[in-house]
């Protein structure tokens, strides 16, 4: 899935504060989350910080790349990129250079559940930056010469990637997997979709998926609870109470199925998919346990272990839980040279057998819940963009603002035979494989 860059206007001041802050940052343990309630009843959760002078938003509605329309594809991309082309009174010049005035950043970015939009600003020039925000988001313009100036940029991005085989292997791989299901559309479009999109369908979508009822926010930084909760009225009080989103169905995907497409390369990559979990499903921390275990982030994982560093067969090999809104799975992915790339899937299919019928061993386990409970503050509690982030995306999976502080504990009360049977759940499953490399000799 296409996600434009978040923050498309990077200043120097801000770049350092927030190296500054990642510095600042309390431990883990001291980060305190807030649930706040706006007077006019919107629900968003807050860090206070105030080691530098800066406030950070993100905020996310339900509702991404899958409500294209048919035919339409691209539209809720191409729509991320216009609001700050313009917006109120403010034609895209001088939004900009309002928006460089008041010192802050502003991005907008979509997924295809959600779509998404952040601002960091200086706490002191707060003011200046929500009132641009706030333009943004309630009176975005979508005039013509932004549209077409976007369009073509984006055009530009669509037939770089058409020369590349990754390209044609991923369409195949996601309509393979999900048929007709919108999550098989090309959410970034094609020459024909996005020259197809007028400014009526531009403002079609920004009414259907802009309002108060599928929105979550996370706050971060020099400002306490009070503001917060009137800034969010500010920004979002004026919106309609209610989306008016297509509905998406559920979609499983169609396993069992062993895929080639033959380009003339030096590797062949290699992808396998199986069954996953729900985020919220209570096996979720034993699924993930297990994937760590196979095919983690480290060097110590079953088929890292195996296929690099035993072997020699790849350079490197991963396994993941994919969770989206409608639909989960469990990926194994990997790229080994041509004429090996037999002995290598031969390998994977070993491994994850053995997995499958034995499960881990206790020092694994141990050495997983280890690793994952003491990288997570890392990777989603290392900055202020990162904390807003994070925020927004316990929400979006309805974990709850104690998820942070239980999930140690959720993690270490995973037991062995808990994980021996979500691998024997998942992994016994006959996977879909793809394979995008050289034809196979005769």
């Amino acid at each position: 899935m296409t996600v434009q860059t978040l923050l498309r206007r990077p200043l120097a001041f801000l770049s350092l504060a927030c190296t500054t802050l990642l510095l600042a940052l309390p431990a883990q343990a001291e980060v305190v989350f807030q649930d706040i309630t706006s007077p006019k009843g919107i629900n968003a959760w807050l860090v206070e910080d105030y080691a530098v002078p800066i406030v950070t938003i993100r905020f996310a509605f339900e509702g991404g790349t899958t409500q294209d329309p048919a035919g339409k594809e691209g539209l809720v991309n191409l729509l991320t990129t216009l609001f700050d082309e313009g917006a109120g009174t403010l034609d895209s010049d001088a939004f900009q250079i309002a928006l460089d005035n008041a010192g802050a950043e502003m991005g907008f970015a979509a997924d295809a559940d959600a779509f998404y939009g952040s601002m960091r600003m200086l706490a002191d020039q707060r003011d200046e930056a929500i009132g641009l925000l706030k333009l943004a988001i309630q009176q975005p313009r979508f005039d013509q010469n932004p549209i077409e100036r976007m369009r073509a940029q984006l055009l530009t991005g669509i037939l770089a990637a058409a020369q590349s085989p990754g390209t044609a292997a991923q369409r195949q791989w996601a309509t393979a997997l999900y048929g007709d299901h919108p999550y098989a559309r090309r959410s970034e479009g094609t020459a024909e979709t996005l020259a197809s999109i007028t400014a009526d369908d531009l403002r079609g979508a920004y009414k259907k998926i802009f309002a108060r009822g599928n929105l979550h926010i996370g706050i971060v930084g020099a400002i306490d609870a009070k503001a917060a909760a009137e800034m969010v009225d500010t920004l979002f009080g004026a919106l309609p109470a209610e989306p008016d989103l297509s509905a998406i169905a559920n979609v499983e995907p169609k396993l069992g199925q062993d895929l080639r497409l033959d380009y003339d390369l030096p590797q062949t990559s290699i992808v396998l998919a199986y069954p996953g979990v729900k985020r919220t499903d209570p096996n979720y921390f034993a699924a993930y346990l297990m994937t760590q275990i196979l095919g983690g982030d480290t060097f110590r994982s079953r088929l890292t272990s195996e296929l690099r560093e035993k072997r020699g067969l790849t350079y490197g090999i991963s396994a993941a839980l994919n969770n989206l809104a409608h639909t989960q799975s469990l990926v194994i992915s990997t790229a080994t040279r041509a004429d090996r790339a037999t002995e290598t899937l031969a390998a994977i299919k070993a491994i994850v057998a053995d997995m499958a019928s034995d499960g881990p061993t206790a020092e694994e386990l141990a050495g997983a819940k280890k690793y994952i409970i003491g990288a997570y503050p890392i990777g989603e509690l290392s900055s202020s963009s990162a904390i807003a982030n994070t925020l927004v995306g316990l929400q979006l999976h309805d974990l709850g603002i104690d998820y942070i502080a239980s999930r140690a504990d959720l993690i270490n009360a995973v037991t062995i035979d808990d994980v021996k049977a979500m691998a024997a759940s998942l992994l016994t499953a006959t996977p879909a494989i793809m394979q995008m490399g050289p034809a196979p000799a005769p």
